[in-house]
């Protein structure tokens, strides 16, 4: 919406909004390029009226379930700009009419089975000229449009889990009765899930303070850092207490305790590791040398 032209705006935007367009996937990490964005090698040469698209991306999901992908790729080699977080453009490519051009092979993940995530080996993509979003070798700083609100929605997430988690340990712990008296009694049970539940609901209010700000297009990067880091350990701590309190069955797949415990291990990866926000807090807020 940001950074589209006119006629990508009404061309997309209706049929996304009536769920006719899935808009679903974004292809941007590399096998060699994590958080590095700027060393992505997937390249884009422009041919007349097209774009002929080369290379590879991981960890790519949702790709069943999408007719576009925005897709990033260098439109000027690395080595060829003064700034190296230049040079990077963005396309939306339709993949309803991709073809062989996109080869996927689906990972198996520990985490998120109800999600399809892959590799992608992308081989002669062409892509109208009219595709490109944004401006071209400018798409890294798009891309920064986009971080805040996802870490935004992402800690909304985490925490939404995490309330599961402590709902369901708290019933169970009510009622799981051992020694003629329900578990929950014992404070060795009672109050790591009190402490669980008092740093989910502080990481709620960071979440909402990030919000806010962002909805009144105030600058939020250090609250929406904030929020995903203490939105995402709390939730993995909250789900780590659900599995403690629920014994084995916590580990057994006929409950969902260990679902939980499994896809809230990823938040503290994806889409920013807890390590890259410390180092942003570091660096931006704190004012200390950059570490890398």
């Amino acid at each position: 919406m940001k950074h589209g032209t006119d006629v990508q705006k009404e061309k997309y935007l209706p049929k996304i909004a009536t769920g006719e367009l899935r808009f679903r996937s974004l292809a941007v990490t590399e096998p060699n390029a994590g958080f590095d964005t700027s060393k992505i090698t997937t390249r884009a040469v422009k041919k007349g009226d097209q774009y002929v698209i080369n290379g590879q991306k991981a960890f790519i999901s949702r790709l069943s379930e999408t007719d576009l992908m925005l897709l990033a790729a260098r439109t000027t080699p690395i080595d060829s700009v003064q700034k190296r977080t230049k040079g990077i453009s963005l396309f939306l490519v339709d993949m309803r009419e991709s073809g062989k051009a996109i080869e996927a092979r689906r990972l198996h993940m520990m985490t998120r089975h109800s999600v399809d995530t892959n590799m992608l080996f992308i081989s002669d993509l062409k892509v109208p000229v009219e595709n490109l979003l944004g401006e071209e070798d400018n798409g890294f700083y798009h891309l920064l449009d986009t971080l805040n609100p996802e870490r935004i929605y992402l800690s909304a997430e985490c925490i939404g889990l995490g309330r599961l988690a402590i709902r369901r340990a708290v019933e169970y712990a009510k009622q799981r009765i051992v020694f003629d008296r329900p578990i929950g009694k014992n404070q060795g049970i009672a109050f790591p899930l009190a402490e669980a539940y008092s740093e989910i609901e502080v990481a709620d209010l960071m979440r909402y303070k990030a919000a806010t700000m962002y909805d009144n297009g105030q600058q939020c990067g250090p609250e929406a850092n904030m929020a995903k880091l203490r939105a995402s350990e709390a939730a993995s701590k909250a789900c780590d207490r659900a599995v403690q309190t629920l014994g084995g069955y916590g580990l057994a797949n006929d409950f969902d305790i260990e679902r939980y415990y499994r896809d809230i291990r990823l938040m503290r990866i994806a889409p920013v590791s807890t390590e890259m926000v410390l180092n942003y807090l570091s660096e931006h807020v704190l004012g200390l040398p950059r570490s890398y």
